[in-house]
């Protein structure tokens, strides 16, 4: 045979060997993206808006959290649906205001309600759709078995009941706690009991990122709840006096480094695009802990109070090739939209009971600025009706509320006291122009007023106040420990 003609042949087949090749590879990330969207939440502890580099941290590094915000969407009006853990986590899994499904405060351990296993969570509606389903993390939604995770729609659990603090080393253990040892679950099985915390953040990322790799070839919804950075704050050695931030910082870059393990994951298997990732947090910062707490700048107060500071978190979503790069978005957004969103995403079934959240898709993809919602309501405590945003403006009930303005505050773990306040009549805040809501302006808007009373109103025959005695209709009970007769 000519050279020529042989060394012609061996380069044809050269090229459509590598054609074939690169033909696979794209089938491979075409499979991917036509596959059912994987479900991805991280969901930390106590975190404050400013708490990311990309909202502002002048002394945290979070890298891996900026680029997710490069690469997605920022928006900079989510709101957790309650100030305290259990609430919000009701709030966040269900779609619902958390006092329409009777979860008010934080449980304390060996609550005697929980989560009503008849309520649909995200994890029960995927799994519907054959999604594999895990959460890792803390689950605060009541730890008796009937409750917990295995029976809300998760197949895997890995974490810890209630809060971090809930154990024997809390400070104020004796004069005011008596806390039992902390477990540590695996499913339903208590597997250890937790003295030193160090670990569990890169543990729960672990089990997070051999989930992913388990379930590569199917739909999977991954619930990451960090323990952190609710105090005591703990760190792994990795990250350990690597801050400008002290151990809190510490903290928040190993948060950081969790979700870059995770992104990395997804990129390694081909699923990044084909994977909704959200990130954010439970509440506002626990402001009585001093340097063992968030910030929430520039907003006003934090964790337990209605104010800003108590319920705007920071809150990223990314879905390379489907959502917008690098778009910051101002509509509001609350956490109980998150459940009706993924629902529009995944064609599932929203749940047969009523819910409060609104499939907010168009906001995050760009397509609309709109919110569905005609207002949004700030509930704390036993159903008590703090206060309610209507577009821009913010209107306040009189109530009491806590605050750290002039106190001494903590320090190293231990906390300051809180000053109460009674706010003895309506203020209103213009939320466009007075973000830090330092301007009460109730009277030189009495329509402003007059609107958001109606809608409030109507809000209560649904779903109650405390403050003001009325009794909603549409409230359904939480699960109830069953006791023998």
């Amino acid at each position: 045979m000519n050279k020529k003609i042989f060394l012609g042949i061996v380069c044809c087949l050269s090229v459509l060997a590598c054609k074939k090749g690169t033909e696979e590879k794209s089938d491979e990330i075409a499979t991917n993206s036509n596959k059912q969207p994987n479900v991805v939440i991280v969901f930390t502890d106590d975190q404050g808006y400013e708490d990311v580099g990309c909202f502002g941290s002048p002394d945290i590094k979070t890298p891996h959290l900026d680029q997710m915000a490069s690469e997605g969407v920022k928006l900079t009006s989510f709101y957790s649906a309650q100030a305290v853990c259990s609430a919000s986590r009701a709030g966040l899994l269900t779609g619902c205001y958390p006092n329409r499904i009777g979860i008010h405060n934080a449980f304390m351990p060996d609550a005697k309600i929980g989560l009503n296993p008849e309520e649909t969570t995200i994890a029960d509606m995927l799994k519907e759709q054959g999604y594999a389903t895990a959460i890792y993390g803390k689950w605060h939604l009541g730890d008796h078995p009937d409750f917990m995770p295995n029976n809300q729609g998760f197949d895997d659990y890995f974490g810890i009941p209630y809060s971090n603090d809930m154990w024997p080393l809390h400070p104020q253990q004796g004069p005011i706690f008596n806390f039992g040892p902390l477990p540590l679950y695996e499913n339903e099985k208590v597997i250890d009991t937790l003295t030193d915390q160090s670990q569990l953040t890169t543990q729960i990322t672990e089990r997070a990122v051999s989930f992913i790799d388990k379930n590569k070839d199917n739909p999977f919804f991954l619930y990451v709840a960090h323990p952190q950075p609710h105090v005591p704050l703990y760190v792994s050695d990795k990250f350990k006096g690597k801050s400008e931030r002290g151990l809190y910082g510490d903290v928040i870059m190993e948060i950081d480094w969790s979700v870059g393990q995770i992104l990395e994951t997804l990129k390694k298997n081909n699923l990044d695009k084909n994977t909704l990732v959200i990130f954010t947090s439970d509440n506002g910062p626990w402001l009585a802990y001093g340097n063992h707490a968030g910030s929430a700048d520039p907003f006003r107060e934090g964790k337990g109070t209605a104010w800003e500071g108590g319920q705007r978190e920071p809150f990223i979503a990314w879905y390379p090739g489907t959502l917008p790069a690098n778009k910051t978005i101002n509509t509001p957004v609350m956490a109980i939209d998150i459940l009706p969103t993924v629902a529009s995403i995944t064609e599932s079934k929203l749940p047969e009971k009523e819910i409060d959240g609104k499939n907010v898709w168009p906001i995050l993809s760009g397509a609309s600025t709109e919110t569905p919602h005609e207002a949004f309501f700030f509930y704390y405590r036993v159903n008590e009706l703090f206060g309610v945003r209507y577009k821009d403006w913010k209107l306040y009930f009189p109530h009491r509320y806590r605050t750290m303005d002039g106190q001494e505050p903590g320090k190293d773990g231990l906390p300051g006291e809180y000053r109460f306040v009674d706010m003895e009549a309506i203020e209103l805040y213009n939320l466009a122009t007075d973000s830090i809501e330092s301007t009460n302006v109730a009277e030189e808007n009495p329509e402003v007023v007059k609107t958001i009373m109606a809608l409030a109103d109507e809000k209560r025959k649904e779903l109650g106040d405390s403050l003001t005695g009325i009794e909603g209709s549409e409230n359904r009970a939480p699960g109830q420990v069953k006791t023998e007769d």
